[in-house]
């Protein structure tokens, strides 16, 4: 019998773990599998602080593109907190199957992926772009909807 690899190593900012688990554990009801999932994530994760996260590594605000290993197909999307997600401008969820299997991967990390026909795939992150920091004085980042109306 052929032993499963290892998952790879992931890194979170440390900033955002509080609010993570506040999420996974009101995810809790509604989505057990995904929640005890997340939370199962950043027990195992590294966790860093912003300024010391390695750039290439997939956290909130970052755009992914992923490649899937068996149809060569790309994806690129943007991990997001869930009251930030909208599928449309590829901002994807943190609390969605693959915005957890994207949590703090690094560039040409590997990871299995379970389809919703229940087929595994293995996905690539080929790409992290960091999410991108606005010069001061300058509106070089639109204001996120849920901070215009604070």
């Amino acid at each position: 019998m052929a032993r499963k690899p290892a998952p790879p190593r992931i890194f979170i900012d440390e900033s955002h773990v509080e609010h993570l688990e506040r999420i996974a554990e009101g995810a809790l009801r509604r989505s057990p599998e995904l929640a005890d999932r997340l939370l199962a994530e950043l027990a195992r994760a590294q966790r860093v602080p912003a300024s010391k996260l390695p750039g290439d590594v997939v956290t909130i605000g970052n755009s992914a593109t992923f490649r899937d290993e068996t149809t060569g197909k790309e994806r690129t999307v943007t991990l997001v907190f869930p009251e930030d997600a909208d599928i449309s401008a590829g901002r994807i969820s943190v609390m969605t199957p693959i915005g957890v299997a994207l949590l703090g991967l690094r560039a040409g990390a590997h990871f299995d992926w379970e389809t919703t026909t229940g087929e595994t795939r293995q996905l690539t992150v080929v790409t992290v772009s960091p999410a991108p920091v606005p010069e001061m004085g300058t509106a070089a980042t639109p204001t996120p909807p849920h901070a215009a109306s604070a």
